[in-house]
């Protein structure tokens, strides 16, 4: 790595430095025993100008600014939301364990190759340590979330890619050079899994960008809909403060007497140890010093705090294009639409993924000749019945033969299943249509009989 190359890591991780430094606030200005933050943003009561404020109260303007004012929105944080936690795991469990396999094209069609390193890489063990399930479940992840899925290619003794290392996605910085003679290369600044970081090329990194406007990094759906995943959240946190506080508001506490701030904290820590929980719910209190407890009112059911929680399942549902039964949102789901519904999350949601994988995987590692291919038809399979109809069907139009069958349905061939079948499936394709067995003549009569 020469001198620019480092001047310009530098630069840029100076950059992510800065850009990660919260701006310091404005002072707030005091009026009347209260704060007002004087940007027009912030606007608004926050808390007395004591500092003595809870900012996990149970006020309207607590919920509105939030204590993650301007915190960037992360992976775990995104996950604590059910819906979030689930879309994630129906998408990557079905990318994981859709079979994917490695194909060399013949004049008959295509030859399923097994014993290839790139192929049991893929199909069978990414490494020695995980499997090809987890791998492609990662790789599911890290697309969905961050946009870029990348990975160290580790090669045997004749250079062919045999075991894959996933690397951190926020780890990797694409750089890109291009010139009038070779066109478009592209180079990747990575952190390595043993803390080094090196510059890779496209023959140590196999690096996938999801759903892109520029064709070499992908979207970042954590900091695009960083907001939809914070508004989901927060309703999350809100209903467990709700409840930690015995379902009731934000308690103010008000006396005509002076209190210096220690004895406003052994106050506020006296009344949180004693009627704070579920545990204190219908606690008596006994007020002295003329001081009074009041409550600020609000109502779920006016906020239409469920309806909320709701649409959030419906914004996450949209976010990662699952259909909302899929999220077990089923207000308006039907018994007659939930199988079409299955049907469109493969045809508009997952045959997308499966193509982009299958491209990326051709794309650097097959062979001249070569290709990968997804088979999603196997996940869709449906009732025996009528899963048994449609091969009887497909064996009578010589379609398939019925070792084809059994494979599908996990059976070991059977002596004479190759054969194609054809009419009713007895008649072999090929050989002579069988005559029926003419009926026995009916004896003669002697003359002795007659």
């Amino acid at each position: 790595m020469g001198f620019i190359d480092r001047a310009r890591n530098a630069a840029r991780a100076f950059r992510a430095d800065a850009s990660h430094v919260a701006p310091a606030a404005p002072m707030p200005s005091v009026h009347g025993g209260w704060a007002i933050r004087g940007d027009a943003g912030q606007a608004g009561l926050i808390a007395g100008a004591d500092g003595l404020n809870d900012p996990k109260g149970m006020t309207v303007l607590n919920l509105l600014g939030g204590n993650r004012s301007g915190a960037p929105m992360g992976e775990a944080r995104a996950m604590s939301v059910p819906a979030v936690l689930r879309a994630l795991e129906v998408l990557c469990g079905l990318y994981a364990m859709t079979p994917v396999h490695y194909y060399r094209n013949t004049p008959e069609g295509k030859e399923r190759v097994d014993d290839a390193p790139q192929a049991r890489m893929l199909s069978t063990s990414a490494n020695a340590v995980q499997p090809a399930y987890l791998l492609k479940e990662l790789m599911m992840g890290d697309l969905l979330m961050r946009g870029r899925f990348g990975a160290f290619i580790h090669r045997d003794a004749l250079y062919r890619p045999n075991a894959l290392s996933r690397l951190v996605p926020d780890g990797i910085a694409p750089v890109q050079h291009w010139d009038r003679q070779d066109g478009l290369e592209m180079f990747y600044d990575a952190q390595l899994p043993d803390g080094s970081r090196d510059r890779l090329t496209r023959n140590d990194i196999w690096f996938v960008p999801g759903f892109s406007r520029d064709g070499l990094v992908g979207i970042d759906r954590l900091k695009l809909l960083g907001n939809t995943f914070e508004s989901a959240a927060s309703t999350s946190d809100f209903a467990r403060r709700f409840w930690e506080n015995n379902a009731q508001p934000s308690t103010i506490l008000t006396t005509k007497a002076k209190i210096d701030r220690p004895g406003k904290e052994a106050i506020r820590s006296d009344w949180q140890q004693r009627f704070a929980g579920p545990q204190n719910a219908g606690s008596v209190a006994v007020l002295d010093q003329e001081m009074d407890a009041k409550f600020l009112a609000h109502d779920n059911k006016a906020s239409q705090f469920i309806e909320s929680r709701g649409f959030g399942v419906l914004e996450v549902a949209r976010a990662f294009g699952v259909a909302p039964h899929v999220l077990f949102e089923l207000t308006r789901a039907t018994f007659s639409n939930i199988e079409h519904q299955s049907l469109e999350l493969y045809l508009y949601s997952m045959l997308a993924h499966f193509e982009r994988g299958a491209a990326h995987m051709t794309h650097q590692f097959a062979d001249e000749g070569h290709f990968f291919e997804f088979m999603p038809e196997a996940m869709l399979k449906g009732d025996i019945l009528t899963r048994y109809q449609a091969y009887a069907v497909a064996i009578d139009k010589g379609i398939m033969n019925p070792n084809t069958v059994r494979r599908k349905e996990n059976m070991n061939d059977r002596p004479g299943g190759d054969e194609y079948r054809v009419g009713s499936g007895s008649q072999i394709e090929g050989q002579p249509l069988a005559q029926p067995p003419r009926p026995p003549a009916p004896p003669q009569q002697s003359e002795e009989d007659e």
